[in-house]
C-alpha cells in the first residue's frame, strides 16, 4: 500500500487564515472532520477515537498526531487547544437506532465532552450529530447539550447541513453546533444562505435508495444516494442502491462512497490491510462530510457579521428547529435558513462514479421487490419495470451480468 503522507499534504494545502485554530478532535472517526478543517486552514493538535479500524486510518492519514484511544482515558486537552470538536455517537440518538435518547451508552458519551470543556478553558466548541436528534423525545438531547453549553459560559448556534450543498450527490443531513466564548457564533454560521435545493424530475437521471428498505420508505434520491450509512450491528455492509437510467440496480464501488464523502480515493485502505474489509464501509457511513467541515472552517474565519433575518423564540419542549441560536440568560431563537449555503455545482450522479458498481443480487432485488409489491409506496412504474427485469436477468441460470 503506497504511502499517503505526501499526497494527504497536497490535499490539506490550503491558503491558511488570519487566525488558524489549533484542534483536539473528540470521536474523530476517519478524520472528516479533520481533513477539512485542515484544508481551511486550521491545525489539529490531538486526535481521540477508540474503534480499531478507524485508528489504523488516522495512524496512516495523519501520523504526526497525537492519538488517544478511549475518551475517558483523557485527562485534559492540550492546553493550546482552541477548538474542540466531536461528532459523539449517533446510535441513541439516530431514527434507524434504539432512540433511547442523550443518556444512552453510546450517545451518552458526549458528557465526555462537557468534563473535559470544565478542565479546559477553551474557547470554542463544533459538535455533529443527526438531526433526529431535533425531534426525539421533543427536543431533549438539544435541551442538554445546549443546557450544559450555556452553563459553561457559551453562546451556540447550529444549523442542519445538507452533504450536497458542496457539490457531492449524497443526500446527507447533519445536525453541526458551533459554540464559543468569544464570538457570537450566530453571526457565522448564517452569514450564507443559498435556499432550498431545487426538485428536479427523475427522467434519464441515476436515482439512489435504501434496497433494504420497501415497507416504511426508500430513502429515494434523484441524481443523488440517500445518506450513507455504517451498516448492520454485525458488520454486515449496507451501500445504497443505484437505479441507473439503463435499467441497471447496483451498489456503488466502496471508492466511490469515500468520495461521496469528500475523502480521496482509497482513504479507508488501511482499514481492509489491518482487519475486516468490511469496516470500510461503516468507518465512511459513520464519518462526517469532508465538504460540509471545510465549510465550518470557512465560517470560523469569516468576520463576523449580524444576521439579517428576524430571530423567532421557540418552544424548546416540542421538536426544535433546522437552525437556531442561543446563549446565556438571552433566550433561544430559530432562525429560518435552508440547509443549503451554497449550491456548489454537481456533476451528474451516473457521472460521477468512477468505478464500476455491482449489480445487486438476486436475493437482494427479489426481497426488495417484494416488500415493495407489498406496500404502498409511491415510485415511478419504469422502476418496478426495471427492477423485475434484474431480478430475471440475476437469476441463478440466467448468464452472468457484467458490471457497468
Amino acid at each position: 500500500m503506497k504511502n499517503c503522507s505526501f499526497e494527504l499534504g497536497l490535499i490539506m494545502q490550503k491558503t491558511p487564515p488570519v487566525n488558524p485554530l489549533k484542534v483536539s478532535a473528540l470521536f474523530a472517526g476517519i478524520g472528516g472532520v479533520e481533513l477539512g478543517l485542515a484544508r481551511s486552514g486550521h491545525e489539529t493538535r490531538l486526535l481521540c477515537e477508540w474503534d480499531p479500524s478507524a485508528q489504523s486510518v488516522l495512524k496512516h492519514q495523519f501520523g504526526n498526531i497525537p492519538l488517544v484511544g478511549d475518551v475517558r482515558d483523557l485527562d485534559n486537552l492540550p492546553k493550546e487547544t482552541e477548538l474542540l470538536t466531536a461528532g459523539f455517537p449517533c446510535q441513541d440518538l439516530s431514527q434507524a437506532g434504539k432512540t433511547v435518547g442523550i443518556t444512552g451508552g453510546r450517545s451518552g458519551l458526549v458528557g465526555e465532552v462537557f468534563r473535559l470543556l470544565e478542565r479546559h478553558e477553551t474557547p470554542h466548541v463544533l459538535l455533529e450529530n443527526v438531526p433526529f436528534m431535533l425531534q426525539l423525545d421533543k427536543g431533549a438531547a438539544m435541551r442538554h447539550i445546549t443546557s450544559r453549553l450555556e452553563n459553561l459560559g457559551y453562546s451556540w448556534a447550529y444549523r442542519v447541513v445538507d452533504s450536497r450543498a458542496f457539490g457531492l450527490p449524497q443526500r446527507r443531513q447533519r445536525v453541526f453546533l458551533l459554540a464559543s466564548r468569544e464570538w457570537k457564533p450566530e453571526e457565522l454560521l448564517f452569514q450564507e444562505d443559498a435556499g432550498d435545493y431545487e426538485i428536479i424530475d427523475h427522467r434519464g437521471r441515476a436515482c439512489g435508495f435504501y434496497w433494504t428498505e420497501g415497507v416504511r420508505g426508500l430513502g429515494w434520491a434523484v441524481d443523488a444516494v440517500p445518506t450513507l450509512k455504517g451498516g448492520s450491528t454485525i458488520g454486515i455492509p449496507s451501500p445504497p442502491a443505484i437505479w441507473f437510467p439503463s435499467g441497471l440496480i447496483a451498489t456503488p464501488d466502496i471508492r466511490d462512497a469515500e468520495r461521496m464523502q469528500g475523502f480521496p480515493t482509497d482513504w479507508t485502505l488501511p482499514a481492509a490491510t489491518s482487519g475486516n474489509r468490511n469496516s470500510r464501509w461503516k468507518l465512511v457511513g459513520n464519518a462526517v462530510t469532508v465538504n460540509t467541515a471545510e465549510w465550518i472552517g470557512s465560517c470560523l474565519i469569516r468576520k463576523p457579521q449580524v444576521p439579517t433575518l428576524l430571530p423567532l423564540p421557540f418552544d424548546t419542549f416540542r421538536s426544535w428547529p433546522k437552525a437556531a441560536f442561543g446563549a446565556p440568560g438571552e433566550g433561544r431563537f430559530e432562525m429560518q435558513v435552508s440547509m443549503f449555503p451554497r449550491h456548489r455545482k454537481r456533476v451528474p450522479l451516473e457521472r460521477f462514479l468512477k468505478y464500476s458498481p455491482v449489480p445487486l443480487s438476486h436475493r437482494a432485488v427479489s426481497g426488495f421487490t417484494s416488500r415493495l409489491l407489498s406496500g404502498s409506496l409511491n415510485y415511478p412504474d419504469e422502476f418496478m419495470e426495471d427492477l423485475i427485469r434484474h431480478k430475471e436477468k440475476m437469476a441463478p441460470s440466467a448468464p452472468a451480468m457484467p458490471a457497468a
